[in-house]
């Protein structure tokens, strides 16, 4: 059997998880949008008690939660949402790094051809952006600092209480895409510094289809965001569409369970990367990013191709070598050469990622196939 070390890509669905969305699915399936009747009833208040466990993860009100179909939306929504008043008061400049999901890349390059100046922040060889290049990247027209709190191909963390000092005097927004660190990391996420949160649920053990934009008030003002898409009212205006309710639960539990185990699922992570570096013992191999999180690792051996290496490993582990959501292109990592890496190590780049329900990892069996390959 295939033990699955891909949990970057998306996580299993915890059992108690599923039991409540199947519940939701099957049995107490009304529309919270449906006020005449208890079924209606019900779901509001599922998707209320949701909002809540979600928000208490970062420490935000559960007013500030706009529930959305995954991190990606929630990125489309917190960049091109800030567009129109950015235009209004005429800053048109946004800060960002290039080693960002394409699900932030994309849309800033989209404002970018609406007008926006772009400054793309250089990082290390550990994928780290420095808080004196933030610093004097700052201009009295910038809208908005998108940055990613922990990579999605390395691992890498960034540090969020420094990129907060830095702009605790700017009026600056600032976004985070949080969707590998919501649940795990948490702890910086609570910064109040910080505007806007984007996570998915299928990241942190609830279903693919559900995610969550958590938009801070400043005092009493709301950030000034426009919808992206029309029709219905729903979340305030601000994201519109019949609520799955069912989803929502489903991330309202699994914040929840997050939020009580963080340190100890970190701890049963932090185990396994032991176990695997310990398996690598005697193989000529290096890590790219080296300040990576306790459920991810990303590597490269010498002489090896991840693309053979993938082959050869299939059927005993499932990884990868980059994003789940460029998989298809075969394009060198965008990550990993904005790091600085050689072509060489790059094309030779695996990542694994595993999470605290992981078990049964064949370690010898791995290192015996990859031995097999050089």
């Amino acid at each position: 059997m295939t033990t699955y070390l891909d949990c970057n890509a998306t996580t299993p669905v915890s059992p108690d998880v599923a039991e409540l969305v199947m519940h939701f699915m099957v049995e107490e399936y009304g529309n919270s949008g449906s006020r005449t009747h208890e079924f209606g009833l019900t779901a509001k208040k599922a998707v209320e008690q949701a909002r809540e466990q979600v928000s208490k993860v970062v420490a935000a009100d559960k007013s500030e939660v706009y529930f959305t179909s995954g991190a990606t939306e929630s990125n489309n929504i917190a960049i091109l949402g800030l567009l129109d008043f950015g235009n209004e008061v005429n800053k048109k400049h946004i800060i960002t790094s290039p080693i960002e999901h394409k699900a932030v890349l994309e849309p800033i390059a989209y404002a970018a051809k609406k007008g926006f100046e772009v400054t793309y922040l250089p990082v290390d060889g550990s994928g780290i952006i420095k808080l004196k290049d933030l610093e004097a990247a700052l201009r009295p027209d910038t809208l908005l600092v998108s940055l990613m709190h922990i990579n999605n191909e390395t691992g890498s963390i960034q540090n969020l209480e420094g990129i907060c000092d830095v702009l605790k005097e700017h009026k600056a927004y600032l976004h985070v895409d949080a969707a590998q660190s919501f649940g795990k990391y948490s702890e910086a996420l609570q910064n109040q510094r910080i505007d806007l949160i984007s996570i998915s649920g299928h990241k942190v053990y609830a279903p693919k289809g559900i995610g969550a934009l958590i938009a801070r008030r400043r005092g009493y003002e709301k950030i000034p965001l426009t919808p992206i898409m029309y029709g219905g009212g729903q979340e305030k205006g601000l994201r519109p569409g019949t609520l799955p309710v069912s989803l929502i639960a489903g991330l309202g539990l699994a914040a929840e369970n997050a939020y009580k185990n963080a340190e100890k699922w970190r701890s049963a992570c932090l185990i396994i990367k032991e176990d695997i570096l310990r398996c690598l013992s005697g193989l000529d191999y290096v890590i790219n990013g080296d300040n990576s999180a306790a459920h991810v690792l990303n590597i490269s051996i010498k002489g090896l191709n991840s693309e053979a290496a993938m082959v050869a490993l299939k059927g005993l582990i499932a990884v990868s070598n980059g994003s789940a959501c460029t998989s298809q292109s075969y394009s060198a990592s965008h990550v990993l050469e904005a790091m600085g890496l050689d072509d060489e190590r790059i094309d030779s780049a695996i990542r694994i990622s595993w999470c605290h329900m992981t078990k049964d990892i064949p370690l010898m069996d791995i290192k015996e196939r990859i031995r097999g390959l050089l």
